[in-house]
């Protein structure tokens, strides 16, 4: 009878729901920054993208100073482990000479550590001349 009664017993089944819950709500919660901070690391890496190749676009300036802006705008904002291979080159992709900058960088797993390499974000400018052309 007596072990009938504690099996029916609830008392002290709280702690336990409590902890189980709120690991997994702990986990959840993590995991949604980690993706928030993924894709601000992502979004930062592409914008800067975007600057080095209008800027490395221009009539004045060379290719490689493009790559230099990218770079520093990476550092700026994420820190300079992400700003490791960036590659600035000329194309005709657009059916127009344009300034192509690609960068590979880290995508972050846990914080800002994450797997080298794995992400790879590229930006498009046409190039400008002055000449008449």
């Amino acid at each position: 009878m007596r072990w009938r009664a504690a099996i029916d017993d609830e008392q002290g089944s709280s702690p336990v729901e409590f902890v189980l819950v709120g690991s997994l709500l702990t986990v959840l919660t993590l995991a949604v920054l980690q993706l928030g901070l993924a894709m601000y690391v992502r979004n930062v890496v592409h914008d800067a993208a975007v600057e080095g190749a209008y800027y490395a676009a221009l009539a004045d300036t060379a290719l490689g100073e493009g790559a230099e802006h990218t770079r520093l705008s990476i550092t700026r904002a994420v820190g300079d482990s992400f700003a490791e291979d960036i590659t600035v080159a000329e194309s005709d992709r657009l059916g127009q000479p344009t300034a192509v900058v690609t960068v590979r960088t880290t995508l972050p797993v846990i914080g800002l550590l994450g797997i080298p390499f794995a992400m790879e974000v590229d930006a498009d400018a046409p190039l400008e001349s002055l000449g008449d052309e």
